[in-house]
């Protein structure tokens, strides 16, 4: 039996957040099992924390994970984010003289920042869970404009802490292969340096076999659908990123080809702010379905899509990112469209498990549509077998747990 080793997981996503729901917590209780003792410090935001604190501790605490939180600081806007790094830094070291961690696991640039203070006082090693190239993401998605001296005096500051923790972390995961290729032919990262560990999905709790057909039949009743409408899906949330007018503009294109078809949003985003968009571009509100889902709902809800959408904005620091939402529609054996980004137009073309979109305009769409029937006759169970080969958490866990031998022994 190994010996257990100590590891400080730091997340600047809070455990009460959605995110650490579906893509810490799953993690560190596969890697429990494998003889590892976590103690997560986390950044919470105050609301969530009140509302669910108090059962994410306790499952934490079932689990053997300890966990240290810190509150998160919403303005001013610049500093707020300083202030919350030299809070994660200090508790950190902190902790890491109270129990001596043979390595530290950052999530995310924030947290890398303590990683790498703690490496340079105390030399222990860190790895750099990246989740994406987020100096430039803040660009790609106009947080940062840089034509203000203040935001490229921020974009410098933090480009070169990125190339600090780049060299100096012990090991690097980048969650696609695009990824990875980036960091060796622009940053030099040696290729044994990094590994690829997409976002994967629990196949246990997204598995269309455990969804009856009475289930279904209730879940199309509540929605107001016939027995013969065919529904088009869209899983997550708006804006930023995720691309719905042209998402509303394939859908108006495939209307026009299969009648019947509606769009169902599962979402907690503002039903008026999808619906005015459909409306402004002449869709019927009868055609559009908002839903919002808990995380126990969202199979449930997903258990009716015939297709399932999501389009992302093709920018420079999209190459480094895994949508969460690929591997939990494949799992549910749901035929899927998008567009190439990151790994996941290779992984669609691949695996057979769905359509890549070349070209966001009628062209486009048009020749999406011609594939929309065929894509019925895919057997579920191929799809969920290419959910499996790629986006597996437990799969991702035995990936995690090779690179802690490699770093802890």
């Amino acid at each position: 039996m190994r010996k257990v080793k100590k590891i400080l997981y730091i997340s600047y996503d809070g455990m009460t957040d959605p995110l650490g729901q579906s893509q810490v917590i799953p993690y560190l209780r596969e890697l429990t099992k494998k003889g590892y003792h976590f103690t997560i410090l986390s950044v919470e935001k105050k609301k969530r924390l009140q509302e669910s604190g108090k059962q994410i501790r306790q499952l934490l605490t079932e689990m053997g994970i300890e966990w240290e939180t810190l509150t998160f600081t919403a303005r001013p806007l610049f500093l707020s984010k300083i202030y919350d790094q030299w809070k994660l830094s200090a508790t950190a070291a902190r902790l890491q003289k109270q129990k001596n961690f043979n390595l530290i696991h950052c999530r995310s640039y924030v947290a890398a920042a303590a990683g790498l203070n703690l490496f340079c006082h105390y030399r222990t090693p860190f790895l750099f869970d990246m989740r994406g190239f987020w100096v430039d993401e803040r660009v790609d998605s106009g947080h940062w404009n840089l034509r203000n001296p203040l935001y490229r005096l921020f974009y410098k500051m933090y480009k070169k802490k990125e190339k600090k923790y780049f060299l100096q972390s012990a090991h690097i995961v980048s969650l696609t292969q695009k990824g990875k290729e980036e960091l060796i032919n622009t940053y030099a990262v040696p290729a044994e340096k990094v590994t690829v560990i997409p976002c994967c999905a629990d196949l246990g709790h997204f598995n269309y076999q455990k969804i009856s057909e009475e289930e279904k039949q209730k879940v199309k009743k509540l929605l107001g659908l016939k027995d013969d409408s065919r529904v088009l899906s869209y899983l997550g949330s708006l804006g930023g990123w995720y691309m719905a007018d042209e998402m509303l503009d394939f859908f108006i294109v495939l209307k026009k080809k299969i009648p019947n078809v509606k769009f169902l949003f599962i979402t907690k985003d503002s039903r008026e702010y999808i619906t005015g968009k459909a409306k402004a571009r002449g869709i019927s509100e009868t055609d559009i379905l908002v839903q919002p889902a808990t995380r126990n709902e969202v199979p449930l809800f997903l258990s009716i899509s015939n297709w399932s959408v999501f389009f992302i904005k093709d920018v420079y620091s999209k190459k480094a990112s895994s949508p969460t939402k690929q591997g939990e529609i494949m799992a549910m054996g749901i035929p899927l469209i998008c567009n190439d980004i990151g790994d996941t137009g290779r992984i669609v073309k691949e695996s057979g498990v769905g359509v890549v979109i070349e070209t966001f305009d009628e062209s486009g769409y048009e020749k999406l549509t011609t594939s929309m029937e065929s894509l019925l006759l895919i057997d579920k169970e191929n799809i969920r077998q290419s959910a499996q080969k790629n986006y597996d958490l437990h799969h991702g866990a035995i990936s995690y747990d090779k690179v802690y031998q490699q770093l802890v022994n």
